[in-house]
Parts: structure tokens; C-alpha cells; sequence
């Protein structure tokens, strides 16, 4: 019904951390509110927050929401390798972490995500953050990869 009226902006994000409702949705793994959203015109499905510049597709690989990140990277305009502004990880790096083997192969899917791109603060890579969390079928994944560099340091040595 919200969606109906003219006085309400789907796109129009809170104050407090700059979410818009369809990065709210993502964070949430509500599936059908994300459906429901990307079905509006003037939805800008990368539109990061201000808090710490995580996209739609960056909370729902943080937070497991797999059936969210089928629906976001089903979508020519999302961006599957956008790093956040304050820890400078990518959705990958977040799923590996977060030990998500589903969401993880999704995204080695992709052509345009770089499975060994590193964090700008700690300079670890999805390998390092699945192999610190002790995630092995992660780091078989990432392991089998050619592209993936299979003794990486982080900015520690």
C-alpha cells in the first residue's frame, strides 16, 4: 500500500545510517520486499549507505541471505565486486568470512569478481578471512581456483 501512494519515495534513505528500504530489505533477507523493491522504477540497486558504504548485494552476502544475493546478481546493473567504505571488503570477502559456501560459489560465478582481491586495512583476501574462520569447504572453493593466490600475507606478514 505504501508503495502505491505518491508521497512515498522507495529510494529515499534513513538519517541515521543512510539505508534506503531495499538496503534494509537486503540486510534483512526479506526476498519478497527485495522483489517487490527492484520491481520500482529509479531503484539504484548499488546505492551504498552512509554509514559504511555497504551495498544491497554486500548485506545479503554479510548476513547468508543466498536466495537475496541469487536475486541481486541476477541483475545487469548490480556491481558483485563493489568493496565497502570502512572495511574495503567485498561481498565475496564477507561471505567467505562468514563461512556462506552457497553464496561464495555464486559469486565465483562471476566473471567480474576478483576472488583474490584484498581488504585495504588488514590486506586479507577471502582465503585468508575462510581459512581464519577454519571455513574449509570456502577455502577448497578458493583453493581451486587458479586465480587465486594460495599463500597470500596480510598486511602482518
Amino acid at each position: 500500500m505504501l508503495l502505491e501512494r505518491k508521497n512515498v519515495d522507495p529510494g529515499q534513505a534513513d538519517t541515521q545510517f543512510g539505508r534506503t528500504p531495499l538496503l534494509w530489505a537486503a540486510k534483512g533477507g526479506y526476498e519478497g520486499v527485495v522483489n517487490m523493491l527492484l520491481e520500482l522504477r529509479g531503484i539504484n540497486v548499488d546505492q551504498a549507505d552512509t554509514n559504511a558504504g555497504q551495498t544491497p548485494l554486500l548485506l545479503a552476502a554479510r548476513g547468508g541471505h543466498e536466495g537475496v544475493v541469487k536475486t541481486l546478481l541476477e541483475r545487469k546493473d548490480v556491481n558483485p565486486d563493489q568493496p565497502d567504505t570502512f572495511y574495503r571488503q567485498t561481498p565475496l570477502s564477507w561471505a567467505a568470512g562468514g563461512r556462506y559456501e552457497g553464496i561464495v560459489k555464486m559469486l565465483l560465478e562471476r566473471k567480474d569478481v576478483n576472488p583474490d582481491q584484498s581488504d585495504t586495512i588488514r590486506g586479507r583476501t577471502p582465503l585468508l578471512r575462510a581459512a581464519e574462520g577454519g571455513h574449509e569447504g570456502v577455502v577448497n572453493m578458493l583453493l581451486g581456483r587458479k586465480d587465486v593466490n594460495p599463500d597470500p600475507a596480510d598486511k602482518y606478514g
